[in-house]
C-alpha cells in the first residue's frame, strides 16, 4: 500500500508555519515587548507538552541534559532572541533570505572544522550565496544593518542547534526533548521580561499582541516544533536545510498582506545571488522541497 512520507510532510508544514510567523511577530511587536512575548510563547508551549513528555519520560544522564539544554540555548535562547531583536530593526522579508544561505554556510563550516574535502562546485556556490547575503545584510538603509546582523546571529545559532538536536534526538524521545528545550528557553527569557515590565504592562495588551501570542504559542511553538523535531528524527541531517527554502515564499506573501512590506532592488539582487549559489552548489534549485514528499511504496 502506498503512503506519503509523513516525516517530509511534517518538515514542510513546520517551515510554512515559521515562514508566516516572522511577519506575524513583527506585527505583534508593535504592541507587546519581545521578551514578554517570547516568555509567554515558550512557557505556555512547555505546559502543552507536559502530558506528551510524561508518557515517554525517562531519566537522562547529565551529558544528555547538557546536550538538550545546549541545543535549547542556541536554538531558542539565542536564535529566537536575536530574530525578535532583528525584527524590531529590519524588514521581516530579509530574514528568510538570509536564513536560506544557512545550509551552504554550514558546509563551509564543516570543511573548516571537520576537515571535510571541499568540492569546487559547492565552494563556488557557497561564495556566490554569501555574496548575496552580504548584499542584503550590508544594506545602506538606516537602522536596517543592525537588524540584519542580528538575523545572521540567529541563523548561525539555529544551525548549531540543529546539529546538537540531531544528535540527542537519536537517543531521547522527541516530546521529552521539546518540553525540556521550551522550559529551559522560557526561563532564560524571564529576567528580560521582568525588565520590560518597567515600561509596559499587560493592561496595554490589545488584539495585535494577542494575535502574536496565540500564533506563537499554539502554532509556531507547540505545533511547528513538535512536527519539526519529529521530522528531523527520521531525516538525514544534510537534507534538513532544504526545507528552509519554503520560508521566503510564505514570509513574502504574509509580510505583504499584513505589513505592506515590499522588496527593494538590493533585496532582489541579493536573493538572486543566494539562490544562484544554491543552484551551483547543489546542481539544482531547491526553492520548493515538495519534490521530497515522495510516495513510500512499502507496506
Amino acid at each position: 500500500m502506498k503512503k506519503l512520507n509523513l516525516h517530509i510532510g511534517a518538515l514542510i508544514a513546520a517551515n510554512i508555519i515559521w515562514g508566516a510567523a516572522v511577519p506575524i511577530f513583527k506585527y505583534s511587536l508593535g504592541n507587546i515587548p519581545p521578551f514578554t512575548l517570547l516568555f509567554i510563547r515558550f512557557f505556555g508551549a512547555a505546559l502543552i507538552f507536559i502530558p506528551l513528555a510524561w508518557r515517554s519520560w525517562r531519566k537522562l544522564t547529565l551529558e544528555e541534559y547538557g546536550s538538550v539544554f545546549l541545543a535549547g540555548f542556541f536554538g531558542f535562547s539565542l536564535a529566537i532572541s536575536f530574530l525578535f531583536l532583528g525584527l524590531e530593526r529590519a524588514p521581516s522579508i530579509n530574514f528568510p533570505i538570509i536564513a536560506s544561505a544557512g545550509p551552504v554556510v554550514l558546509y563551509c563550516v564543516a570543511v573548516y572544522f571537520l576537515k571535510e574535502t571541499p568540492h569546487k562546485k559547492i565552494l563556488a556556490g557557497s561564495i556566490l550565496s554569501l555574496l548575496g547575503v552580504l548584499v542584503i545584510v550590508l544594506t545602506p538603509v538606516s537602522g536596517e544593518l543592525q537588524g540584519n546582523i542580528f538575523f545572521m546571529i540567529a541563523v548561525i545559532s539555529q544551525a548549531i542547534s540543529v546539529l546538537l538536536s540531531k544528535r540527542i534526538l537519536n537517543r531521547v524521545n522527541v516530546f521529552q526533548v521539546t518540553f525540556l528545550m521550551f522550559a529551559f528557553a522560557s526561563f532564560t527569557y524571564l529576567p528580560f521580561m521582568i525588565r520590560e515590565q518597567a515600561n509596559w504592562s499587560f493592561a496595554q495588551l490589545d488584539g495585535t499582541g494577542l494575535f502574536g501570542i496565540i500564533y506563537g504559542l499554539f502554532f509556531s511553538s507547540a505545533l511547528a516544533y513538535g512536527l519539526y523535531n519529529w521530522g528531523i528524527n527520521k531525516i538525514d541531517a544534510q537534507e534538513i536545510g532544504i526545507f528552509t527554502y519554503l520560508d521566503p515564499v510564505t514570509t513574502g506573501i504574509v509580510a505583504f498582506l499584513l505589513l505592506g512590506e515590499t522588496a527593494s532592488i538590493h533585496y532582489f539582487f541579493g536573493a538572486l545571488l543566494v539562490f544562484a549559489g544554491i543552484f551551483v552548489a547543489e546542481n539544482r534549485l531547491h526553492w520548493h522541497p515538495i519534490h521530497r514528499l515522495k510516495v513510500d511504496s512499502s507496506q
